[in-house]
């Protein structure tokens, strides 16, 4: 099975949870994160304040947080499809 690398490029806050994520491949996705801030260490996501202060890593190319809450690149990228696999 072959896992494609993508890196997060740009992203933009357009939502309480949600984030308008741009990757090396030219694809755009708006993800709300709402449905899986959940547990240790996306819980702390809820709080909308600790929410914005998502970075993207210089090294990893994929969005985190202070917490070190973060999704691999893949993921965010086929959003749609992993979310039932990743929902509460």
């Amino acid at each position: 099975m072959r896992h494609e690398i993508y890196r997060v490029t740009t992203f933009e806050i357009v939502g309480k949870y949600s984030l308008r994520v741009t990757f090396d491949d030219g694809r755009e996705n708006v993800i709300d994160f709402e449905p899986v801030l959940a547990g240790e260490l996306y819980g702390p996501l809820r709080d909308p304040m600790f929410f914005r202060q998502v970075k993207i890593d210089p090294e990893v190319h994929t969005l985190v947080w202070p917490n070190g809450a973060d999704f691999d690149p893949a993921t965010l990228r086929d959003w749609q499809e992993n979310l039932a696999a990743m929902r509460l």
